[in-house]
């Protein structure tokens, strides 16, 4: 299953350099519609937009939900270099996304599996399919090397 979603998964790499050539933390989102086709894209841009919610994955789903022409994103599929956070859970889950395809683990502040799991916690009904280390070491590296630069 893990190279069904190579490709997507080298845009939204492409993606997160984006976000590090800009001085931002390097994560990258794509989300896919129900035929594989790329209808979201977005990278990490708090500090260029003075926006704490300007994570890459809701402004993929942003961008999507435009494109999609509707806030419910069933049947699409959510690609990001990084385990998404609590707030990213929280909008998969509000989104309807179905699968979540994730790079890299975040020991510190995953909500889809490493910390938390609120994609399929059963108490609030989340049913997400998670879809883990699909290029992880490439995206654990390209995290690696912007911390060891910033220190």
């Amino acid at each position: 299953m893990h190279g069904q979603y190579d490709a997507a998964m080298g845009e939204a790499l492409m993606l997160a350099r984006a976000a590090g050539d800009v001085g931002e933390v390097p994560v990258g989102a794509v989300v896919l519609d129900a035929q594989g086709a790329v209808i979201g894209r977005g990278f990490n841009q708090r500090g260029v937009l003075s926006d704490p919610t300007a994570h890459a994955e809701v402004l993929a789903l942003r961008e999507a939900a435009v494109h999609h022409g509707n806030w419910r994103l069933e049947g699409c599929t959510l690609v990001v270099t990084l385990e998404p956070c609590a707030m990213c859970a929280g909008a998969v889950l509000a989104a309807r996304v179905p699968r979540l395809v994730i790079g890299a683990w975040d020991a510190k502040a995953g909500a889809t599996g490493s910390q938390w799991d609120l994609v399929r916690d059963g108490r609030i009904g989340a049913k997400v399919e998670v879809v883990a280390g699909v290029r992880g070491d490439e995206s654990a590296s390209l995290l690696r090397n912007f911390f060891a630069q910033r220190r």
